[in-house]
């Protein structure tokens, strides 16, 4: 039976008999706290009079079907989540009246009870499949249609949707009537309903295509930590900058951004109502990259106001595209229109990472991945589907030419606005805006997997310049594709304590051996960088001497896209067994004190604790342990006072400490015994303090029941449950395993925190009896928790740590013998491949 998956082919037959003139839709939140009432009324037509098809609607109770004034028996017709519609007239009308859970998930609706003051929020996520949590549906991103809703509530909630909201209708004791009116034409996935005890500002974008209505929502609690000027600001730099550079105006009236808590993800581009984490809107002090990030992911969401939203995607095939490309527009909108003006840096230090460590997976996939039903597309949402996805359409912009691409959208969105389209629909767009040939290129870099390495081979003369210079280019066995590259490599020399480009050449390589003739006969830099200004998408190897040179003067460039590309280089070869991790621990200790680029500095933090961890043969991971610490208690102890260094070392402290020296200065920040000049201890680092404390047995239960009581918010209950995980006691990992695998009644962010905790680096010894109790869960996860429980449960709580032939053996075998859904052995396949990384590195160590 097919359940709540749907595959394409499917899809596909719907939709050619199909087409979906209205949806109304009811729903009353006053019922209970546990469900609502749901009525929907979908006014279709069929091109095959007679024909049968269904409709969708997970987990209701349904009280009655009418298709056509006919009534249907629920028992009869309602099965596996679906709805049995046979007899199909010309023109038909569908009524549906069911009652449905409330979400604790984050899928559907989801509602939440804040702890800080018991009042109720609630708020929808749809993406990929869940609007038939809500009502019923016929779900499927190409079966567009207008929607009419209408929501029953507590009278002195905030309600929102996608179309502007209407003065509530009193409805009698304590509740009213919200009549929305109808919206333009979009998919089930993009709409939305929010509705609670919101806090509200509003404001408006006064543009060249007229006014917007601009909403932010947050709720009470959060309400002194909305810095609502900043942003509104990021907002109305991106309405001006994508309105012009997309030639279309903003088809979607309005603009509410709502700030909610729970979420799943960063944040979604619901039409006109777009939804973010709350976490968004911190409590306590962050760095720059933070702030660089938000206006990231605002970018990011207003993107696909034009790309998703009023031209989407026919089917989830062509997911990439609706991702990749709002990720390409925010970075280049940021760029150019905001103050982030370095946000390319950013991404070649985290996102590019993101993608590169995700297409080695055995998961790997072409960024155009067959998306052949929702199971797939649901494991998809990946770094290939964003970051890999994005670089390639960098690389498309630099070979097609920047206004050449823009013309191609513009005459795009302008031809399929409020409509559907396929990849192939864009590319036209764009072959006959720049006249060039793209479907050779199309093929290979969407089509295929796996990502390649550059890495020169030279010669060089007695006198000290090359005799010859060529780029080989390398790819896996298993995606053995070698592509065309466009590349800038870079000649750096060190002079008056700079490390200067003296010259960089651009050039294509193709093939498996390029000869760069510009190159011969150039004498020898201190450093060479292939892929300078990181042009395209691939691992980069340094050879001998510019490692050499970067480990020792990383800290004397001055252009933060060399460093980028440095570290990024760098992090590949330690990964991929090239470089020891202590090299690596000394090229960070050297160049992150004075990194500009705050992404780096909290992320290189996160790879040396695994490079140490992991890549480091046991017998030496002590003294690198030391190394590392001791080098992050100076930097500390050296940094600005009040410098967003200072805050980022706090915290990789916090991440890392071992020994006694750091922990009594941990807990003496927390106590307020000790005290470093500009470093506030709030409410975030106390936490992360504290974690620290707790993961080290130098705090427990007292402490946290104590921090819990200063932070009686849910963030606090979250950060309680990861300070609980990471204990280095067997009670604390069985409790753990039990909140964030057994049970249900956990909610969904407090579940990812307790996961995120539990299979702790450094922990081995405790970890031991879950591999078993892990594989035993593996098999049925998918189906018994659904797939945000089941994939948080698979991705951090993989025991990672137990790294061993043994522990490899297990689980390949339980790979080949298990029956388990494959998207729960994907997951797993995944974590044993990081083991067998982690292995070849400490092997190549000896």
């Amino acid at each position: 039976m097919p359940g709540t998956n749907l595959t394409r082919d499917e899809a596909a037959t719907r939709a050619a008999l199909l087409s979906v003139d209205s949806y109304t839709i009811d729903l009353d939140l006053t019922g209970s706290d546990t469900h609502f009432a749901s009525s929907t009324v979908i006014r279709f037509s069929c091109s095959r009079p007679g024909a049968a098809t269904f409709a969708d609607l997970v987990g209701a109770e349904v009280h009655s079907i009418t298709l056509n004034g006919t009534a249907l028996d629920p028992a009869e017709v309602y099965t596996d989540s679906r709805i049995l519609l046979r007899e199909l007239a010309e023109q038909n009308e569908l009524r549906v009246s069911a009652t449905l859970p409330y979400s604790r998930t984050g899928e559907g609706l989801h509602r939440f009870v804040d702890p800080a003051d018991d009042r109720v929020y609630t708020y929808t996520q749809f993406e990929v499949p869940d609007a038939r949590r809500v009502y019923t549906t016929f779900e499927q991103p190409d079966l567009k249609s207008v929607f009419t809703f209408t929501v029953t509530a507590p009278q002195q909630w905030r309600v929102i949707s996608n179309a502007p909201t209407p003065e509530p209708a009193p409805a009698g004791e304590g509740t009213a009537t919200w009549s929305f009116p109808t919206t333009e034409r979009m998919s089930t996935y993009i709409t939305a309903l929010v509705a609670g005890e919101y806090h509200e500002v509003l404001d408006v974008y006064q543009g060249a295509h007229g006014t917007i209505s601009l909403g932010h929502y947050c709720r009470q609690s959060l309400a002194e930590h909305l810095d609502v000027e900043t942003l509104l600001h990021v907002t109305k730099q991106g309405f001006a900058f994508f309105e012009e550079t997309f030639g279309v105006p903003y088809a979607f009236g309005k603009y509410d951004q709502l700030y909610v808590p729970e979420y799943n993800m960063g944040a979604m581009e619901n039409a006109g109502a777009v939804t973010f984490r709350d976490e968004y809107l911190p409590r306590s002090r962050q760095t720059h990259s933070f702030y660089q990030q938000r206006a990231n992911t605002i970018l990011h969401e207003m993107a696909h106001m034009w790309f998703g939203d009023l031209v989407t995607m026919k089917w989830w095939d062509d997911l990439w595209l609706n991702e990749s490309f709002a990720e390409w527009a925010s970075h280049h909108a940021m760029a150019s229109a905001t103050e982030y003006t370095e946000v390319w840096t950013a991404f070649t230090n985290a996102r590019k990472n993101w993608a590169y460590r995700q297409d080695q997976l055995p998961s790997t996939h072409p960024i155009a991945a067959d998306n052949h039903d929702l199971e797939a597309v649901e494991v998809n949402f990946d770094g290939i589907t964003y970051a890999k996805g994005a670089s390639t359409l960098k690389q498309l912009v630099a070979w097609v030419g920047l206004e050449e691409f823009l013309a191609g959208l513009r005459a795009y969105f302008t031809e399929h606005a409020f409509g559907n389209t396929e990849f192939a629909d864009l590319l036209r767009a764009l072959e006959a805006a720049s006249g060039r040939e793209l479907a050779s290129w199309a093929d290979e870099w969407l089509k295929t997997s796996g990502v390649n390495v550059l890495t020169p081979e030279f010669t060089i003369s007695d006198g000290g310049a090359y005799e010859t210079f060529a780029v080989r280019q390398g790819a896996s066995s298993d995606f053995p594709t070698l592509r065309r590259h466009r590349i800038g490599i870079g000649l750096y020399d060190l002079a008056d304590g700079a490390l200067t480009l003296r010259e960089r050449v651009e050039v294509d390589v193709r093939g498996e051996l390029t000869e760069i003739e510009e190159l011969v006969g150039k004498a020898q830099p201190d450093l060479l960088l292939l892929n300078d200004g990181d042009l395209t998408y691939a691992k980069i190897r340094l050879d001998e001497r510019s490692l050499a040179t970067a480990v020792a003067h990383i800290q004397d460039s001055p252009d933060s896209l060399t460093r980028a590309l440095l570290w990024g280089a760098a992090w590949d070869m330690t990964r991929d067994a090239q470089m020891p991790a202590a090299t690596f621990v000394e090229l960070v200790l050297t160049g992150i004190g004075t990194e500009s680029d705050l992404t780096a500095v909290s992320r290189l933090p996160v790879f040396v604790r695994t490079a140490i961890e992991l890549y480091t043969d046991p017998d030496q991971r002590e003294k690198l342990r030391t190394t590392w610490e001791t080098g992050v208690r100076d930097l500390l102890a050296q940094a600005a006072p009040g410098s967003d260094h200072q805050l980022a070392f706090a915290r990789a402290l916090a991440g890392s400490a071992e020994t006694g020296a750091s922990l009594d200065l941990i807990a003496g920040l927390l106590d307020g015994s000790v005290v470093l000049e500009g470093l506030t201890v709030d409410t975030d680092l106390r936490w992360a303090l504290l974690t620290a404390l707790t993961r080290t047995d130098r705090a427990g239960e007292a402490q946290i029941t104590a921090e819990l009581e200063r932070d009686n918010t849910i963030s606090g209950q979250e950060r309680a449950g990861m300070a609980r995980a990471v204990r280095p006691d067997a009670a604390a990992k069985a409790q753990a395993w039990r909140d964030a695998v057994e049970r249900d009644d956990v909610a969904n962010e407090t579940q990812r925190q307790i996961a995120l905790g539990f299979a702790t680096l450094g922990q081995a010894d405790l970890l031991a009896p879950y591999l078993e109790k892990y594989l035993t869960a593996a098999e049925t996860i998918w189906e018994d928790k659904g797939v945000q429980r089941a994939s948080t449960a698979l991705t951090s709580m993989f025991p990672l740590p137990l790294v061993s032939a043994e522990a490899v053996d297990r689980v390949s075998q339980w790979l080949a013998t298990s029956s388990a859904n494959p998207a729960a052995k994907r997951y797993v396949r995944e974590g044993l491949d990081d083991m067998q990384r982690a292995l070849r590195a400490r092997q190549a160590q000896h």
